[in-house]
């Protein structure tokens, strides 16, 4: 199974991510956890990302597509992977489809979380003072979310196109979100 997992910060994408994992066998790939690793080890990538992440700016597409093909050519990847965190823009989107088509397979599906705005800022809120993330204002959040919709919204609506969306509802237990996700994916036919 090769999928992406998307939806709003809040919206319980790293928790989930964990579980359809597991649930396929495939390893849950976050871009922040591809940085963080090439950062720690030093890298040639990561010496380069740790420029661009030390002067608060985002990581070059070309650096962040490199460490995500690299990543995906491990050998634990070949069965499939879990995407969190990228394709984040619609020319990523088209770099992606290049990484996957090289292997001879495709894309079998975009899982989108979703959930009530107002809801997922009060998870966010309660989030921060539990990890004491002083700098999680509302506004912050808020600002967060505005991102999310500009920023991915284009690519949910190539990703509809192609009829590979599966709107989830995010809302209730963690174990009633895994279940719908479930039951979403295991219709999915892989490549």
């Amino acid at each position: 199974m090769r999928l992406i997992l998307m939806g709003p910060p809040g919206a319980g994408k790293g928790t989930q991510a964990k579980f359809v994992a597991d649930h396929f066998g495939v390893p849950a790939i976050s871009t922040g956890d591809i940085f963080r690793a090439n950062v720690s080890q030093g890298t040639p990538l990561g010496v380069e990302a740790k420029r661009y992440m030390d002067a608060g700016e985002y990581v070059p597409d070309e650096v962040t597509n490199l460490m995500v093909r690299n990543r995906i050519d491990e050998p634990d990847a070949a069965p499939g992977f879990l995407l969190d965190g990228y394709p984040r823009t619609l020319a990523q989107v088209e770099e992606l489809d290049g990484m996957i088509g090289h292997t001879g397979h495709s894309l079998d599906a975009v899982v989108v979380i979703t959930a009530d705005k107002d809801e997922l800022v009060q998870r966010l809120l309660a989030r921060a003072q539990t990890e004491g993330r002083a700098d999680d204002t509302e506004e912050v959040i808020r600002r967060r979310q505005e991102i999310y919709l500009s920023e991915t919204e284009p690519l949910i609506a190539v990703y509809k196109e192609r009829g590979l969306v599966h709107e989830i509802d995010g809302m209730g237990e963690v174990e009633e979100v895994t279940k719908r996700i479930f039951e979403a994916l295991d219709a999915v036919s892989q490549s």
